[in-house]
């Protein structure tokens, strides 16, 4: 076995999950997806796919009907970039998680130095170990429950060794965001040292706004709109979230279109390509995106809006309304070790949260809840659970 393979920590959220899946009486949050089903038009295109017999392989870039309507689709989200945004720059993959693997395997080699914002989901940091890269990790800093980014502290961490910056916006766990300002000075430093940004902008389209008041946008800010298409930047985006597909395995990557071809020749050696009904499904997902969407995202607003309140009148916790995503980050008093105080709620109380330090080292002492629930009423059953624990 390699060594950065033997080195790999098992995740942690999983290791709560074992601890708890099969037990009735559990109400889970811990895995970052909603208990709602995809919407029936999305299934039923799949169907009809499969019962044309579309089971053969396809293009290793994705067929070219889905390919031209994610392109659509990334175009009308960012007007003011639509012109840089064509077919030619667009990877279909078999999921958000192998869309971000490909990007690392497309630029990061052994002993590359690498810098992650964290906390973040594991694999963003797993992804460019496996492959012997060096990676180093600049936390964002939590006040209140609320995390923000240290420009000053970036600007110094990422210098010409840097070979990549791995950036997870709306954040998972925190639902920490950027702005466009704070993506330019970003953009513009490493367009000066060189490095290469690796945007994971899987939930932009979970996004509840600013303190401002920027309820209005249907996306997050995203590095799509401010960048050229040659700037040395990848995002990486996923049906999984916005369109209630998680088990589907379908995403999507936006690359410079020098780099596409060398993209598909990375997919051939990987997965060879997405089966054609999960491709028929996206289209669908797409074509019906403001059907399925708007109500997705309505729907979690209700429920962060139910669960947060709750959360904050409970003694001893520290958590922020947070502005996208679908998680709420919490720091509980007296937890000083997430796995397991995780693994207690499982087993003296029913409820099923995630670690925080399974996201980084900082998120010691922190939770992570999904909220992402069908019926918001088991919000308020789990927030009555903790209540419980945690009366003395």
């Amino acid at each position: 076995m390699r060594q950065a393979i033997h080195n790999l920590e098992a995740s942690r959220i999983r290791e709560v999950a074992n601890a708890g899946i099969g037990r009735a009486d559990v109400l889970a949050f811990w895995f970052g997806e909603s208990d709602e089903l995809t919407p029936e038009v999305i299934r039923r295109a799949a169907i009809a796919s499969i019962e044309r017999g579309e089971t053969f392989y396809s293009h290793n870039l994705g067929l070219g009907e889905l390919r031209e309507a994610v392109a659509h689709y990334s175009r009308t989200l960012r007007p003011a970039a639509a012109a840089a945004i064509g077919v030619d720059r667009i990877a279909i993959t078999s999921g958000g998680v192998s869309a971000l693997m490909l990007a690392v395997q497309l630029l990061v080699d052994a002993g590359d130095d690498v810098l992650a914002i964290t906390p973040v989901w594991p694999n963003l940091t797993a992804q460019p170990a496996i492959l012997g890269a060096q990676v180093r990790r600049l936390s964002l800093t939590p006040s209140g429950g609320q995390w923000t980014l240290d420009l000053d502290a970036l600007r110094a961490s990422v210098t010409a060794r840097t070979r990549l910056l791995i950036v997870n916006a709306p954040n998972n766990p925190t639902g920490w965001t950027l702005t466009h300002a704070e993506q330019q000075i970003i953009l513009d430093h490493c367009r000066s040292t060189g490095t290469w940004i690796l945007a994971d902008e899987v939930y932009e389209r979970l996004y509840y706004g600013d303190d401002n008041g920027d309820v209005d946008r249907a996306c997050a800010p995203s590095f799509l709109d401010i960048a050229s298409e040659n700037d040395r930047l990848v995002v990486a985006h996923s049906f999984s979230k916005s369109f209630l597909m998680t088990g589907w395995r379908l995403g999507w990557l936006v690359l410079p279109p020098g780099l596409i071809d060398a993209m598909g020749k990375l997919i051939e050696f990987n997965t060879s390509c997405v089966s054609v009904f999960t491709q028929r499904a996206g289209i669908a997902a797409l074509q019906h995106q403001e059907e399925i969407t708007p109500r997705v995202v309505a729907h979690l607003r209700r429920c962060r809006d139910t669960l947060l309140p709750l959360l904050a009148g409970l003694p001893g916790v520290e958590v922020a309304s947070p502005r996208g995503g679908m998680y709420a980050f919490f720091r509980l008093d007296g937890c000083s070790d997430s796995l397991v105080t995780a693994k207690r709620l499982v087993s003296d109380v029913g409820l099923g949260l995630a670690p925080g330090n399974a996201f980084a080292p900082e998120g010691q002492g922190w939770l992570r809840w999904c909220f992402a629930s069908k019926e918001p009423q088991r919000l308020v059953d789990g927030v009555e659970r903790l209540a419980r624990w945690l009366k003395p």
